[in-house]
């Protein structure tokens, strides 16, 4: 019980944090947070606890704990990105995701060629295959698509070998299930996307570097694309704007 309420005041805090409801600079207090949520002081710790850990806040004895400013947050801890697509500049993050996503997909597409084994390999395909399956059933709006997909795209980074990408699968789930929320996955997926994907898997099973590289890039770049082009209609929050 206290793990789950835990969890929801830290939710809350961070999602009130990332969205400027609790401003940088701004001043709490273990016993106003108490008060505040009704909960424990066991628990307004805990929370502080994680939220510190992220560079959320700080505590500092005799003041308080104090919401520190955006640039100083553990800008791909999973809690975070999440917390930040939760709010009203979720556009410009899932700008900025997406671009990371364009820098590193296609050097660990390359590096799979290179590196992966065969069971890797094979699961890559399955998970392709998959995809098309979802997609071609219009089921690409559907938790069972974004699992997938989730996979997918965590076991391309994983199969580089290279453990700093590896590391990144987080932000990526978390900027795929980010994409998912906003409504920017299509119930039927573009069919170059899904040709990509299973192109991809294909190259990286023939060990196929520049082809992996390049059917990655492509993935990723329509995805650029679509949340380019979310980002700068009108009220849809553009980057820069902090609109919702």
């Amino acid at each position: 019980m206290r793990g789950g309420l835990h969890s929801g005041v830290l939710d809350r805090l961070g999602r009130e944090i990332a969205a400027g409801t609790r401003p940088p600079g701004s001043v709490l207090t273990l016993a106003g947070l108490e008060s505040e949520l009704g909960v424990s002081r066991t628990v307004v710790r805990e929370a502080v606890r994680v939220l510190e850990a992220v560079g959320m806040v700080e505590s500092r004895q005799r003041v308080g704990v104090r919401v520190r400013p955006e640039e100083e947050w553990s800008a791909l801890d999973p809690q975070v990105v999440g917390w930040r697509l939760a709010g009203p500049g979720r556009y410009r993050q899932l700008v900025a995701l997406t671009e990371l996503r364009l820098a590193i997909e296609p050097t660990a597409a390359r590096l799979a060629a290179r590196h992966a084994d065969g069971a890797t390999r094979e699961r890559l395909a399955a998970l392709a295959a998959r995809l098309r399956a979802l997609g071609e059933e219009g089921r690409g709006q559907t938790a069972p698509y974004l699992e997938a997909d989730v996979a997918y795209h965590a076991l391309l980074l994983e199969a580089s070998g290279n453990a700093l990408l590896a590391a990144l699968t987080g932000p990526v789930a978390e900027v795929l299930s980010g994409r998912s929320g906003l409504g920017l996955m299509p119930a039927s997926p573009v069919p170059g996307a899904l040709d990509d994907h299973e192109a991809t898997a294909r190259a990286v099973a023939a060990g196929d570097e520049d082809a992996a590289e390049r059917h990655a890039r492509a993935v990723v770049e329509e995805v650029w694309r679509e949340v380019l082009r979310a980002a700068g209609a009108p009220g849809a929050g553009a980057p820069g704007t902090g609109a919702p």
